[in-house]
């Protein structure tokens, strides 16, 4: 009893965050039942089902395979897979939370570090939604604690932890980014070459796994093709395609029509010259007169997206790098061209996406909670869902500035690395930061959406807990280095000054002075060395003891009265 009393005295700030963020949760569940519904959610829910539907061949379908069809093979509707979500949600934190106490993170800064993923609105609203994001973080969350566990890890800590982030690639394809951080830090962390490639092969091998898998079967079962997606290019279209000047790009005839002009280009945005039917890609309709057929202008959208990399790469990196700052900004605010906000924000009423989530028809919300093992109709709590959505429009989400902060923490951690001592904290920096960048700018690359900035949440607060502790630690080293250097050169000078005096004394009025040369040689460059942190300190310190020890062990009766300098007889 007094164990666990203890245990919350100690940690009130976490158990005060967790609280909250399960009620959280609780009026969530209560506000839109069984479950919230997007645009892509039929795609999961219906893609595995290759003899009637294409949705699977667009995205990778590993969050149905690991938690929608096990959950309705199971005689469980959407509600309780909300729910599971949920828990994940409550889990990262948790996770997060006893990995920072273990590397050494400051209570309180560990609970400040997972509030975002337990209190912010837009996390909450992923967790209500049929959506791959909350496994994607989870696996996320997963292999970044399997890798700091341990400050070393071994294969027991590499295998697990190469398994969950390849398996996130087959639910996000931007987890395949999350291998280069993921190597990068495995061979930092090993210690010898020989162990280096071992962890490096086998995280490559496990990282490749899950990877190879789920493209296998896609193959084989679903007839999608050895891949995971087939939007690749028509991404890699929307982007070269939005960040064109077509005024100037130098394209054949045949391709001019799919680059848009600058209004359709700001009006549309990268998702838009994708998915909307005003798109310059889905109106061109050109036919082949000979055979009386359309032709397909994939290779013709490919062709224009390297024509655009290749005449203008600084207008997409321009492009690219204007999305990847929006997460930094105070305020939750989208620009024209951007997707909505407002598809991730709680609504006073259950919300609708025609024409593919309806409030009736063929393609209503409750046809496809009937098709998914019931749950009942879309309803909502009226009282609930309205204090959701105020509490989200009203501070109820993380500022761009504490991500800002985050990654600046964890670039400074990053920077405190050094081989030859303890670098824990700056190795956690490396990996977490590194997760981060992959993740968010690997989404950026193609398109800015906010529902893909929701990875920040659980990496870089936590990265910048870490940053901080580094730079904690290197601050402090210097300071105990600086204090012992000059500690040790004050009792050294001490003993050369009372040596100097004896000898002055046994020698009588009429014996030449003594040098002072090697006092003041202690004396001298003491805060020039202390700069250089606690190992040189301590190399310094072994030494001047020893300088010490020399002066004082010439015992006055041993001096010679031959010499004119300071040596000992016999020297």
């Amino acid at each position: 009893m007094w164990a666990v009393v203890d245990l919350v005295r100690r940690h009130w700030m976490f158990w005060l965050l967790l609280a909250g963020g399960l009620a959280l949760r609780v009026i969530a569940q209560i506000a839109y039942e069984p479950a919230l519904l997007f645009i892509d959610s039929k795609k999961y829910i219906f893609g595995t089902d290759f003899t009637e539907t294409i949705w699977g061949a667009f995205d990778p379908l590993g969050y149905s395979l690991l938690i929608l069809r096990p959950a309705l093979m199971s005689g469980l509707n959407l509600a309780y897979v909300a729910v599971l979500q949920h828990v994940l949600g409550m889990a990262m934190a948790g996770a997060l939370y006893a990995l920072m106490l273990r590397r050494g993170v400051y209570r309180w800064l560990a609970a400040l570090a997972v509030a975002p993923v337990l209190l912010d609105a837009y996390q909450l609203n992923a967790e209500q939604t049929i959506m791959p994001d909350v496994l994607f973080e989870a696996l996320l969350v997963a292999g970044i604690v399997l890798f700091l566990w341990q400050p070393r890890p071994g294969l027991f800590l590499v295998i697990p932890g190469g398994l969950a982030l390849g398996a996130s690639a087959p639910v996000r394809q931007v987890g395949e980014a999350l291998i280069a951080p993921a190597l990068i830090y495995v061979v930092f962390a090993a210690q010898g070459w020989r162990k280096q490639v071992l962890h490096g092969a086998v995280l490559t091998a496990c990282f490749a796994l899950p990877i190879v898998g789920y493209m296998s079967y896609s193959a084989v079962v679903m007839h999608y093709g050895f891949e995971l997606s087939n939007m690749g290019n028509a991404y890699l279209y929307g982007r070269a395609a939005h960040a064109a000047d077509c005024a100037t790009l130098k394209i054949p005839a045949n391709e001019r029509p799919l680059c848009p002009s600058a209004s359709v280009s700001a009006a549309l945005g990268v998702d838009g010259l994708v998915n909307a039917s005003e798109a310059p890609r889905v109106l061109y309709e050109p036919v082949n007169v000979q055979l009386g057929v359309l032709i397909d202008t994939n290779s013709w959208q490919k062709a224009l997206a390297y024509s655009v990399l290749k005449q203008q790469p600084m207008r997409v990196v321009g492009d690219i790098a204007g999305d990847s700052v929006k997460i930094f900004a105070l305020t939750r605010n989208t620009v024209q061209g951007d997707t909505l906000i407002s598809r991730w924000q709680f609504q006073t009423g259950y919300p609708y996406y025609p024409p593919g989530i309806t409030r009736h028809g063929p393609n209503s919300a409750n046809r496809v909670f009937a098709a998914a093992a019931g749950g009942g109709h879309a309803r909502v709590q009226w009282k609930a869902d309205t204090a959701l959505r105020y509490y989200q429009l009203h501070g109820g989400y993380t500022p761009g500035p504490v991500f800002l902060i985050g990654l600046l923490a964890g670039i400074g951690g990053i920077c405190t690395f050094r081989r030859r001592r303890d670098s824990g904290p700056a190795l956690a920096c490396l990996l977490i930061t590194g997760c981060a960048v992959a993740v968010l700018l690997g989404a950026d690359l193609y398109e800015f959406s906010w529902r893909y900035q929701l990875p920040a949440l659980v990496t870089l607060p936590v990265a910048g807990a870490f940053g901080v502790i580094a730079l904690v630690r290197v601050v402090r080293a210097r300071r105990q280095g600086r204090l012992a250097v000059r500690a040790v050169g004050a009792n050294a000078g001490v003993a050369g000054r009372a040596a100097t005096a004896g000898r002055a004394a046994t020698a009588g009025p009429g014996a030449p002075a003594e040098p002072a040369e090697l006092v003041d040689e202690l004396d001298g460059p003491v805060d020039e060395l202390a700069v250089a942190g606690s190992e040189q300190a301590g190399v310094l310190a072994s030494w001047r003891p020893r300088t010490a020890t020399r002066i004082s062990a010439c015992s006055p009766p041993a001096w010679s009265t031959r010499t004119t300098g300071c040596g000992c007889a016999g020297t």
